[in-house]
């Protein structure tokens, strides 16, 4: 019941991470300009720090440091791969603009649904694996959130969507990791090994979503005060996974 009950607030708290768009209207343009990309780096260091710090450790004392571990985090690696080049084709997390599309209002609530519902399924795994585990998990995915629903409330608007109308959709969308969650650990409690493999998989995907979404995005603003702000920032938040794996012991 204590499994089950940190894996409900967890969701509950990625699922208000939607409505985050309030938050951008309330900011001054240049602080709203800025502050995707500090919030990209900061979602980046505490992706790579979940993975390298938490979930890879747990996988190779689980699965040992033969072949097996590695293949179920490249089926991560993969599997993120896959959905998003036939599910979504940009996994964004910057404000849209002519000159940086996004994909259209349907294929992104559908897109970020399903993004979602696999968070939960993470969260939920996580937790069946300990409850330290589960936390760092649950922030480095709560982290991730805030930049990427601030770009998905800007495409609701951006097509064509009232404030209300955007922020409830986010919120619909989002409610689908409670679904994941539940799935997750109701499979957990009768499949064998089941948190063992999904820990890899999860890492697999973190590592591909910090290397090939985040890192590149950040790429796209030059200057030297901006590279430092994104530096700090991602140390920041690799901190914080180390912060918590040293309060974990």
């Amino acid at each position: 019941m204590q499994v089950w009950g940190y894996a409900i607030v967890s969701v509950l708290i990625v699922s208000v991470v939607s409505l985050v768009g309030i938050v951008a209207l309330l900011l001054h343009r240049q602080w709203f300009d800025t502050l995707p990309l500090v919030l990209v780096s900061f979602s980046a260091g505490t992706l790579f720090g979940d993975a390298l710090i938490h979930l890879l450790p747990e996988a190779f004392q689980t699965l040992g440091m033969g072949l097996a571990a590695s293949l179920w985090v490249m089926l991560g690696i993969l599997g993120f791969f896959v959905l998003e080049q036939f599910i979504r084709w940009r996994h964004c997390h910057l404000p849209p603009t002519e000159a940086h599309p996004h994909p259209m209002v349907a294929t992104n609530l559908f897109g970020d649904g399903v993004h979602n519902f696999i968070d939960g399924l993470v969260i939920g795994a996580s937790y069946l694996v300990s409850i330290p585990i589960g936390i760092a998990t649950t922030m480095a995915i709560v982290f991730h959130e805030i930049p990427q629903e601030l770009g998905d409330f800007g495409v609701l608007l951006h097509g064509g969507m009232s404030v209300s109308q955007a922020l409830l959709c986010n919120f619909l969308t989002a409610l689908t990791a409670i679904a994941g969650m539940i799935l997750s650990l109701t499979v957990g409690t009768h499949v064998l090994h089941y948190a063992d493999i999904m820990v890899p998989i999860a890492a697999g995907g973190f590592l591909y979503i910090a290397g090939t979404d985040l890192i590149p995005a950040l790429h796209q603003e030059v200057g030297r005060s901006n590279a430092f702000l994104q530096l700090t920032a991602m140390i920041l938040g690799f901190g914080v996974m180390v912060l918590l794996k040293i309060w974990s012991r």
